[in-house]
Formats: structure tokens, sequence, C-alpha cells
């Protein structure tokens, strides 16, 4: 039995080939794999979605510190439990040490995950197009971000 993420995967490639591959939306897959009955559109539940929304607030708060260092107020961790993901928010300044240790630890491994990711990813593409000139995924050093290190 597929997964739901590969399911969703089997409606986009669907899609992609349907409307000759051209860049969309994932909004506009989804709407034609509903309209042809390949994804069931189940009952919203109105706190997943307020969680959700609540979520992305936290991510995006920020404060200034008296420095005048602009930095991010709310920290999440993600941990299993029985099966299921669940993230726990905690505000900077009042979160225990451990809470701390472990955002900063998860966001550091994503982070180096996707910079993986992407190399990998700008490889395989170039070897797909070779009679193109290469994308490089490194900017040039006036862009650089993180300190001058990626």
């Amino acid at each position: 039995m597929a997964t739901y993420n590969e399911q969703l995967q089997r409606v986009w490639h669907a899609f992609e080939e349907a409307n000759g591959f051209l860049p969309s939306s994932a909004r506009d897959a989804v709407k034609w794999g509903v309209e042809r009955g390949m994804i069931v559109v189940g009952p919203p539940d109105p706190y997943d979605k307020l969680a959700e929304d609540m979520a992305r607030a936290l991510r995006e708060e920020y404060g200034t510190d008296h420095l005048g260092r602009r930095y991010r107020k709310n920290h999440a961790v993600r941990v299993t439990k029985g099966g299921v993901q669940l993230t726990f928010w905690a505000m900077m300044g009042e979160a225990p040490r451990e809470h701390m240790q472990k955002a900063f630890v998860q966001r550091r491994e994503q982070i180096v995950g996707d910079c993986v990711q992407l190399s990998t990813d700008v490889e395989v593409y170039n070897d797909m197009n070779t009679g193109q000139p290469p994308i490089y995924d490194v900017p040039p050093p006036s862009s650089r971000t993180c300190r001058e290190g990626l």
C-alpha cells in the first residue's frame, strides 16, 4: 500500500505528464487530482488548521536584543512518540536549555542536509543537461550568506 506522500507524488507525476511538464503549483495539481478522483478530500479539522497557522506565526516572530541583533523568538523541537511526529515550541529566554540545544541541533542538521541535497541536485541537473552551461550551487562571493560560510 502506498504511503500518503507516495499517493501525492503519483498525482503530481500524472498532472505533470498531462500538462506537458511545465512548472506548476501544488494547488493546481491537487485540484486536478481531486477532480479526477485520485485524491479524496477529507473533512478539515479546524484545530489542525489553527495549529498550522500558529506554527507559521511562531516561526515568523522575531525580536531584537540589547545589541541590536535580530533573533527568532520561538524555537521548535520535533519528537516522535508512538509513531506520531510532534512539534514542541518554546520561547527563547524562557525555554529549558535542553529544549534550545535540541532545537539548534535539529535546525543545523536540516541546513546541512539541505546544502548536501542542493549540491547533489545541481550535479544531477548538470549531468542531465550537458549541452548547456553548468549551474553552480555556490553563489558568487558577494552574495554568500551564513557569515560567509556557505
